[in-house]
């Protein structure tokens, strides 16, 4: 695979910028490591000379780097036990414990889901998301515990894809949200994208893509809320996202709620219970449950 040349041409909205910072603008895909990285090697140049990330950028400058092609690591098998809830040739259910991430990233090339499943699975697993997610048509956050779908053929994958993507797809989770919501159900619609004082996070934004949350109470405590979220759409970070919006972040989150829980949580308390599809053979309907953790159950009996 070449390399990926990229061309910018600074508009007068942009002028007098630093560049690093309009590149963080107009590349938001990439990195901001990546790209002060490519500035201090020497290899974004303007007007055909090599720039520093202070280099303060002027109306019709052309801006000019390379993107070097992805090396994909060797993603290797490994025998790490599954809690499995379903599975037949072409479809895998299994409860996600605490911690565990979900496919390989810089950092987390073993020890993943996508790891156990290859040495599970053998070679059975659909091809289309690349090497470093093979099977992997969905996915929850790392310190999320519950039920994900992994798809064992093209065939299942490109079905379930089209479930999810027509949210036909039930998905429902435990949560434990700080504060008391006084009503007993409710939805939350608001378009998510990144955050703009934050890339790394999420935020409900208007340039943002559809997400709708519903909820409903189970239980009231003194000062939290155990509750059930059904997700219609499946943005990243969205029930988080969506009840941090409405003042009730989730126990425990420390990217979109209190920076520090007395009760020691290790991220955020949120439990994918239930997912219910057709399979994509027999068109049957498939339900799963995936049971409460047990730091999930004490925390509900501390409170």
């Amino acid at each position: 695979m070449n390399e990926e040349k990229i061309v910018l041409e600074i508009t007068s909205e942009m002028e007098e910028e630093r560049i690093d910072k309009v590149l963080a603008q107009c590349m938001d895909t990439l990195s901001r490591s990546f790209l002060q990285k490519l500035l201090k090697d020497e290899k974004v140049a303007v007007n055909g000379k090599t720039v520093k990330a202070n280099y303060k950028v002027k109306e019709n400058d052309r801006v000019e780097f390379c993107i070097p092609p992805a090396v994909e690591p060797e993603i290797e098998p490994e025998n790490i036990p599954l809690s499995i809830l379903y599975e037949d040739d072409d479809v895998l259910v299994v409860d996600k414990p605490k911690g565990m991430v979900v496919h390989p990233a810089a950092g987390h090339y073993s020890g993943t889901l996508v790891n156990a499943v290859m040495y599970h699975c053998k070679d059975n697993l659909s091809g289309i998301n690349g090497v470093l997610r093979p099977g992997i048509v969905h996915r929850i956050d790392m310190d999320t515990t519950g039920s994900i779908l992994i798809c064992k053929n093209d065939r299942a994958h490109n079905d379930i894809a089209a479930q999810l993507k027509d949210h036909s797809i039930c998905r429902r989770y435990r949560a434990i949200v700080c504060g008391v919501i006084k009503e007993d159900e409710g939805t939350v619609c608001g378009p998510i994208g990144r955050d703009k004082k934050d890339r790394k996070k999420m935020a409900v934004t208007p340039d943002g893509k559809e997400a709708v949350t519903h909820f409903r109470v189970l239980e009231r405590f003194k000062q939290h809320t155990y509750i059930e979220c059904q997700l219609e759409t499946g943005r990243t970070h969205q029930i988080r996202v969506h009840m941090a919006s409405k003042g009730h972040p989730l126990l425990g989150d420390e990217v979109y709620g209190k920076a520090s829980s007395k009760y020691k949580c290790q991220g955020q308390c949120l439990h994918a219970m239930i997912l219910g599809f057709v399979h994509p053979v027999s068109g049957q309907y498939i339900e799963t449950s995936a049971p409460l953790p047990d730091y999930f159950k004490h925390l509900l009996e501390i409170l």
